[in-house]
């Protein structure tokens, strides 16, 4: 396939986000939020067992002279909403809301101009813009907070909560109404917050968001960042579970913070650390950390999984344990997931980082099915094409698991960025690569049934839904095949722009997200909708 060039700087899990204590898998699709990075799922399986879904549809095209679709010109579109011109951030649907990472690109405030993070919030029944979340920029630059990326965690919601971890290294805990319905929470100084320390104060209103607290890593923690910031937290009962984003610095030699933790249990009522990682991953690290956790009860014990930089796959005990003055989350196994191939030549030399035959640190998320876990490793975008694995991993194993704990390892794929999705119904795993290849195998066995050539790089991470496989690339194509042992193409389409993001589902909708829209996708003809119905909006940037 054609090689392609990367032209941000920018390396995160794709993107890769809580969660009850317990699977939940809910009948149908029109009565099922998406309120987290794997929707109602803790273990992470990019999967909803929703029915109904669109099997194509056409995104319409720009008003001439503006970059406003057209709603007459769209099939099976419910609302467009302007982005901004870089959009990572994947989406979540919860409580009648949909929110969404970005930048600044087109600025919905006229106090924020210029390069910033946003977090966008808006209505899930008509696409009209409720209220957003700026985030300015770091002081120390692109070395911590790369330019123009925005905001690249996916959120979690939980009740009137919102958490998320911002691109200046922070927890921070929203309320899902925004100022709306006033200021709550200890946090007061939201004027203050979006324009930046020692800046002119902003005026708040009605469409800004309400901080409720906010727990800054960098301060508190000393960890440093690797050009992005990115986690999709974890929620387990009343703990927060996060990835640091802790690496490298410019050099990409030296750890400037080798002993800071790489994972983290924050309190979610009071945003109090509980407890940091015992697994000393910081000396380690090849480059940066941005994977999100999973969980799962293994042998009656709840487990946090989380895919380090050192290419290691860990279990933590959920529970923090007290030692001294300082908490710990306890490692109960781990797994190298780089093959001995992956590290040293033919001739026996070690390979540099980042060679392309080389070993890579793991940026997707562990997804935890049937007391496995599944993951792949890759690299920073920017890195390129290079070799990868993809690891079937027995999570019911104690202490080093790397030669007892593999059920299979698959090293056809290539580096990936991408989250497993896994149909239940038929025991089928889809996973991505950045080469841009989708692969279908067998999730018991690893066996290879297909892989598909998108042509392009691929960013995202494949959903799995109503027997269809849902999946966009660099170039902006968005395919839908079957979720079957027989490779088969149902519909492609081109949004226009790259998407970097993983479609997901809720309610009876498929939303998509290039750099520069959200699509609400639905079956306009079992939605009883036409194109003269209100239900069909085009959302405007001003409003």
């Amino acid at each position: 396939m054609k090689m392609k060039t990367v032209n941000h700087k920018v390396a995160f899990s794709t993107l890769l986000t809580g969660v009850l204590t317990a699977s939940v898998l809910l009948p149908s699709a029109f009565a099922a939020d998406w309120p987290r990075w794997g929707g109602n799922d803790p273990g992470r399986n990019m999967y909803s067992p929703a029915k109904g879904l669109p099997e194509s549809f056409n995104p319409g095209k720009l008003k001439s002279g503006t970059e406003e679709i057209d709603p007459k010109t769209t099939k099976n579109v419910k609302w467009v909403a302007k982005l901004g011109s870089q959009s990572y951030g994947n989406t979540v649907v919860a409580g009648g809301k949909v929110y969404i990472g970005t930048n600044n690109e087109n600025p919905r405030d006229p106090q924020h101009t210029g390069d910033r993070s946003i977090l966008m919030c808006f209505d899930e029944k008509t696409g009209n813009f409720l209220w957003q979340l700026v985030v300015p920029k770091l002081a120390s630059g692109k070395v911590n907070d790369w330019e123009n990326l925005g905001l690249l965690s996916s959120p979690c919601v939980e009740g009137n909560r919102v958490y998320l971890v911002t691109s200046r290294c922070e927890v921070i805990c929203l309320d899902t109404e925004g100022q709306a319905n006033g200021n709550e929470g200890p946090f007061k100084d939201e004027a203050q917050y979006v324009v930046g320390p020692g800046k002119p104060k902003a005026t708040i209103g009605p469409k800004d968001a309400d901080i409720i607290w906010r727990y800054d890593m960098m301060d508190e923690l000393g960890v440093f960042p690797h050009n992005a910031s990115n986690c999709s937290i974890l929620v387990v009962g009343d703990t927060l579970y996060v990835c640091t984003s802790n690496g490298q610095d410019w050099t990409h030699k030296n750890i400037p913070s080798p002993n800071s933790p790489s994972f983290v249990a924050i309190n979610k009522n009071t945003g109090e650390l509980m407890g940091e990682d015992d697994a000393k991953i910081g000396p380690h690290i090849f480059h940066g950390q941005w994977s999100s956790p999973s969980t799962g009860v293994v042998n009656g014990k709840q487990l946090v999984f989380f895919g380090g930089g050192d290419g290691n796959c860990y279990a933590f005990d959920a529970k923090p344990v007290k030692e001294g003055d300082t908490g710990y989350l306890k490692k109960v196994w781990w797994f190298d997931c780089n093959p001995p191939e992956h590290k040293v030549d033919k001739d026996g030399k070690p390979y540099v980082y980042p060679a392309a035959d080389g070993p890579s640190e793991i940026n997707a998320t562990p997804v935890f099915y049937k007391n496995r876990i599944y993951v792949p490793v890759g690299q920073d975008p920017e890195h390129g094409e290079g070799v990868g694995n993809l690891t079937c991993i027995d999570a019911t194993k104690t202490g080093d698991v790397t030669k007892t704990a593999k059920i299979w390892s698959y090293d056809k794929i290539h580096r990936s960025i991408s989250t497993v999705s896994i149909d239940p119904n038929t025991g089928l795993l889809f996973v991505g690569d950045f080469s841009g290849f989708i692969h279908c195998l067998d999730a018991e066995t690893g066996k290879l049934y297909w892989t598909h050539d998108m042509k392009a790089h691929m960013w995202g991470s494949t959903l799995v839904a109503d027997g269809k496989v849902y999946a966009g690339d660099e170039d902006g194509d968005f395919v839908v095949m079957a979720a079957t042992k027989e490779k088969k193409i149902i519909s492609e389409t081109n949004l226009g722009a790259p998407v970097y993001s993983t479609p997901v589902v809720a309610n009876g909708a498929v939303y998509v997200a290039s750099n520069t829209h959200l699509y609400a996708f639905y079956d306009e003809a079992k939605a009883g909708a036409t194109k003269d119905e209100p239900a069909k909006v085009n959302v405007d940037l001003k409003k």
